[in-house]
């Protein structure tokens, strides 16, 4: 197992002190799929900055997020606790702004610390929000575009996509079955206008440690890419996942209608996004070059959650699947980080941890997260409150428990909206896509892994002291998976 010491002591730079802090980058994608990379063995996937940044450090290729949807997510990113100790564990809660964050640790260290883009904050971006001095987040990033940059006209005849209004629209048009292009040019394009912000930023910091933020948009519905790119893939390329023997009654109602070349263009469209993504990327890359910052900047890739194409019927994130919690992480610092791939289980929580250990910052006061370099895990835990759903997956096996009481305000409905508590127990060496559930024939492991999953609930609840005495495994279960933020308002995900 590799140590820090030793993660560290592995060329002649890493054994001298760096003049200075090291400046953090971490680039977050939103809805990027940890299997959507030609680094994971994607021939499909045309992501060469990635794959390259990959080859230059250290890529966790079995990485994956606490939760499968943006807000709680990112605030457990944030903060390092999990998202029902964190307080933020359905789409439209805001994070307290007394929670104790990584950007709050950097800022007290002495770094300048900003943010351009998605956080998911809920509330309008301001200096000193949760510790970023510099604080253009989603809707000020949006304001500030649309004043600044004028779009150029287009020629006559290209069609571009509509106005985006899921669940009001049919999925088709919405999750851009057409592949149709954001109605501007690359250069016009918010990811363009993010780096220029970006490139000021850099040029402004040069001569004193920074901590930058820079979120995009993209790969998230619906899949935005500049007309340039319209034509990158051919939809026939890619085949349509197929749809497990059991998965009738859980596939979303909106997904039902879609034809198969429907879903090939709605796969296609999220790959150029993702093609997109990846070239903005490599000019971020190219920024710390460009200002002399990349010896010296520890750069963290990684994305909000994964993402279904597809499988199990479905064109989302919110559920327990591999492809939802699945996410890509790449950590590079020359010279100090190792170039390597590590396959054992990580966890987002994992990550606010480990920085602040390689940067010497004080520790964050809740500590749910393991060192990335130096330690392993046995399971991951994920939870998905607004449906008052968790996760657990081994090596060997993968949970799934609801409450099955709660129905979902989040657009995904099935048949049966609220069908009582079930189980679903996967053997994920017979049955690596999640198809047949096995829990009523191991009803041993069952117990196991429940007994796992309310070990962590135990360990990190807030108000775990308040559990009812008595309660039988599955009803503490039931109890926990129950969400406690402020009540949120409906809305898109």
């Amino acid at each position: 197992m590799l140590t820090r010491r030793e993660l560290l002591a592995s060329s002649a730079l890493a054994q001298a002190a760096p003049s200075r802090r090291p400046n953090l980058l971490v680039i977050l994608a939103d809805d990027h799929a940890g299997y959507v990379l030609g680094a994971h063995g994607d021939p499909l996937a045309e992501t060469p900055n990635l794959d390259r940044l990959a080859r230059e450090g250290t890529r966790f290729a079995n990485h994956h997020c606490n939760s499968p949807v943006c807000t709680p997510s990112r605030q457990s990113l944030l903060t390092g606790q999990l998202p029902h100790a964190a307080g933020v564990t359905v789409l439209q809660t805001p994070l307290s702004e007394d929670k104790p964050t990584l950007a709050k640790r950097l800022k007290q260290a002495g770094y300048a610390t900003g943010v351009i883009g998605k956080m998911h904050f809920n509330q309008p971006g301001r200096p000193g929000l949760h510790g970023f001095d510099y604080c253009m987040t989603e809707q000020e990033l949006n304001r500030d575009w649309m004043q600044k940059v004028k779009p150029a006209a287009l020629d006559a005849g290209i069609r571009t996509k509509p106005r985006w209004q899921p669940f009001r629209d049919p999925a088709r048009i919405w999750l851009n079955a057409d592949k149709l292009p954001y109605a501007r040019r690359e250069a016009d394009m918010k990811a363009a206008h993010q780096l220029r912000l970006a490139d000021d930023f850099l040029a402004g910091h040069a001569n004193q440690p920074f901590a930058l933020w820079l979120s995009f948009h993209e790969p998230h519905s619906p899949f935005d890419f500049p007309i340039e790119d319209r034509d990158r893939f051919d939809a026939r390329r890619f085949p349509v996942p197929p749809v497990g023997p059991e998965d009738a009654g859980q596939i979303p109602l909106i997904f039902r209608d879609l034809s198969p070349e429907e879903k090939q263009g709605i796969i296609a469209g999220y790959y150029t996004s993702a093609h997109y993504l990846d070239r903005n990327i490599g000019r971020a890359l190219d920024l710390l070059k460009k200002h002399r910052l990349e010896e010296n900047t520890l750069v963290v890739y990684l994305a909000d959650h994964g993402y279904s194409l597809g499988q199990h019927g479905r064109f989302e994130k919110h559920c327990g699947y591999n492809p939802a919690l699945h996410v890509p992480l790449i950590w590079r610092w020359p010279g100090r980080i190792k170039q390597q791939t590590i396959t054992r289980f990580t966890e987002h929580i994992d990550v606010p941890h480990t920085l602040t250990e390689l940067l010497d910052l004080e520790r964050l006061p809740e500590r749910h997260g393991l060192n990335l370099f130096d330690h392993q895990r046995d399971h991951v835990f994920s939870e998905y409150l607004e449906n008052e759903e968790v996760f657990l997956k081994t090596r060997d096996w993968k949970l799934i428990f609801g409450s099955g009481k709660r129905k979902r305000t989040d657009g995904y409905l099935t048949d049966n909206p609220t069908p009582g508590r079930y189980v679903k127990l996967f053997d994920l060496k017979k049955d690596p896509g999640e198809f047949h559930n096995v829990a009523g024939r191991n009803a041993s492991t069952v117990t196991r892994l429940e007994r796992l999953i309310l070990d962590r609930f135990r360990a990190t609840h807030p108000a775990a002291a308040h559990e009812p005495a008595r309660l039988a495994l599955e009803e503490s279960l039931e109890w926990y998976v129950r969400p406690r933020d402020a009540k949120p308002a409906a809305g898109p995900v």
